[in-house]
């Protein structure tokens, strides 16, 4: 018996089927440990890891607490602004922003004037005219008397009926004894037997404290 065929009986484990002329495998190198994975790394690192991130916590909150602190500030700032421009000379003096009782008054004089002297009927034009006078006065007065003069007849000879109401008064400013208003009127006319009709006017007026009483001193259609 040869030398090769002994080595061979002598091998109990060796695989019948493997080829003799193949090179054996190389063993499996041992997988390396990805740097800063270590899973052996000290405590103290981890520790360190947690302090920052601590640390970067408390700063963002101290941010988060300053620019509350100045947006507060700002808005502060702005509602005293505010503020002081209402107790202003020129805020106090307009006291439709601060006299509830006065604006009220002025609104309700001026809403009843113009009801009154943009309402007639065709055997009702003699009232108009009064109610004019005592309501009107200055320039008003002067434009509705001749606007008046020219459809007077009209109104008779077309019975013509008209009816206005001030649905929205709003005073811009009332300084001492003068006031300026917007005002929305609804006006519905009726021509004969003919079927009403309804339009809106929208008024800037200034009136004017006499006697006691708001008289409407312009008019001006918007």
């Amino acid at each position: 018996m040869s030398r090769t065929e002994t080595d061979a009986t002598a091998d109990p484990t060796a695989d019948p089927t493997a080829d003799p002329t193949a090179e054996p495998e190389p063993e499996a190198a041992e997988p390396d440990t990805a740097p800063g994975l270590d899973a052996d790394a000290p405590d103290g690192a981890e520790e360190s890891a947690d302090q920052a991130a601590r640390g970067l916590r408390g700063r963002l909150g101290g941010i988060a607490v300053l620019v509350t602190a100045v947006v507060l500030a700002l808005a502060g700032g702005l509602l005293l602004q505010q503020a002081h421009a209402l107790r202003s000379t020129d805020g106090a003096r307009n006291h439709a922003l601060t006299d509830a009782a006065a604006t009220a008054r002025v609104n309700g004089d001026v809403s009843s004037a113009l009801a009154k002297v943009f309402s007639y009927t065709p055997d009702g034009t003699d009232a108009t005219v009064r109610s004019a006078r005592g309501a009107l006065s200055g320039r008003a007065a002067e434009q509705y008397a001749q606007l008046f003069a020219r459809v007077r007849a009209q109104v008779r000879d077309q019975k013509v009926t008209l009816s206005t109401q001030a649905v929205r008064v709003g005073t811009v400013s009332l300084r001492g004894r003068t006031a300026h208003l917007l005002v929305f009127l609804d006006q519905t006319a009726t021509r004969g037997s003919k079927k009403p009709t309804t339009s809106a006017a929208q008024l800037s007026v200034t009136a004017e404290l006499r006697a006691d009483v708001w008289r409407i001193v312009d008019i001006k259609a918007r």
